[in-house]
């Protein structure tokens, strides 16, 4: 019997490249989409560093903003794990730089996958279309697949929007369509972990950048976090799970405030433990400075909103088992001191 054909896209970013190792450990045949072949032998290395031999990963060129190639792309495949998307580490001057890719290209893989007859398609969405921003949540309130972001409020950034309204239009579409692909959908958080490569996350940056003291205090703003390793499981779990289909899965373990983080990696980095954060901003100077700041102005909306999430469903339903939020800081900043990077 031959083995099964999965599409990954997005192929050279971190959890896309975790996805793909996973597959490859598990028996199936990858292609995997690139926006440019160029970007080919890169990819191959960093997905042999997350644990994998790539030797045999099929690459194709397709970009979330044309039609060309996704056909192809898709064809002979049985499941597709549609991971690239855009996540910028500050605010765009143009909010379609991040939602026209999300949403249109979200659409344009779900089309390409229903017209090859895939059986099911597994959609990289994010925490933040749950838990962001909702400041009338009740005090206490833990937030789980049931909750949704509200992408219309004014103070919505437009990486929230782009995930939430992708994640909306994928329902949608599967919901309204005669024989679409199955659904499910990973919402992973802040995504640590050991970094494969030199081409680094959002997420990883950010490690980096407090490796270099550009964070003296934090803003008082928290996430939940991601090992990129536990959400490659999540999105092979959910991607065979006969109880998945339809369902969304948080795939996270704790919360952080950025300036716990920086504690954890001073710990984990001694020599770097002087340039993590002293202490936290007050709030009203954060969104006096993020009329200047393009990175503080990203995470204004969500001062003063602790966001504890559940996995419960993830581990209840797929049997599932999750790092901490510390070891998954701790493999990150282990992986940029390895690669000489902090």
């Amino acid at each position: 019997m031959s083995k099964q054909k999965v599409l990954v896209t997005g192929a050279s970013g971190l959890v896309a490249k975790f996805c793909i190792a996973e597959l490859i450990r598990q028996g199936y045949d990858v292609r995997a989409t690139v926006r440019s072949k160029a970007r080919v032998e890169a990819t191959r290395r960093g997905i042999e560093s997350a644990g994998a031999d790539p030797t045999a990963v099929e690459f194709v060129e397709a970009d979330l903003l044309s039609d060309d190639g996704w056909d192809a792309a898709t064809a002979g495949c049985r499941f597709v794990q549609h991971v690239a998307s855009p996540f910028p580490l500050k605010n765009p001057r143009n909010a379609d730089e991040v939602i026209r890719p999300a949403r249109e290209g979200t659409l344009r893989v779900l089309k390409a996958a229903h017209r090859s007859g895939v059986a099911r398609v597994v959609l990289t969405s994010s925490i933040v279309a749950v838990s962001l921003p909702w400041p009338e949540a009740p005090a206490g309130h833990v937030f789980d697949e049931n909750d949704w972001s509200i992408p219309e409020r004014p103070d919505v950034t437009p990486y929230v929007m782009s995930k939430t309204l992708a994640e909306r239009a994928a329902w949608d579409f599967v919901n309204a369509t005669p024989g679409a692909p199955e659904l499910a959908v990973v919402n992973p958080g802040f995504v640590l972990g050991p970094a494969p490569d030199g081409d680094l996350s959002t997420s990883h940056e950010v490690v980096r950048l407090m490796g270099k003291g550009a964070y003296p205090v934090a803003p008082k703003v928290g996430f939940p976090v991601s090992d990129v390793r536990d959400v490659a499981v999540t999105h092979a779990l959910a991607m065979t799970h006969e109880q998945a289909k339809g369902q969304r899965f948080l795939s996270a373990n704790g919360f952080l405030r950025l300036y716990e983080l920086g504690q954890i990696i001073g710990k984990t980095l001694p020599d770097i433990a002087r340039k993590m954060p002293r202490g936290e901003m007050p709030d009203g100077l954060v969104r006096v400075l993020a009329f200047v700041d393009r990175r503080l102005n990203a995470v204004k909306p969500e001062l003063g909103f602790p966001r504890p999430v559940s996995n419960a469903k993830a581990k209840e339903l797929l049997g599932q088992s999750f790092r901490s939020a510390e070891e998954a800081t701790v493999a990150a900043s282990e992986s940029l001191r390895k690669l000489g990077i902090i």
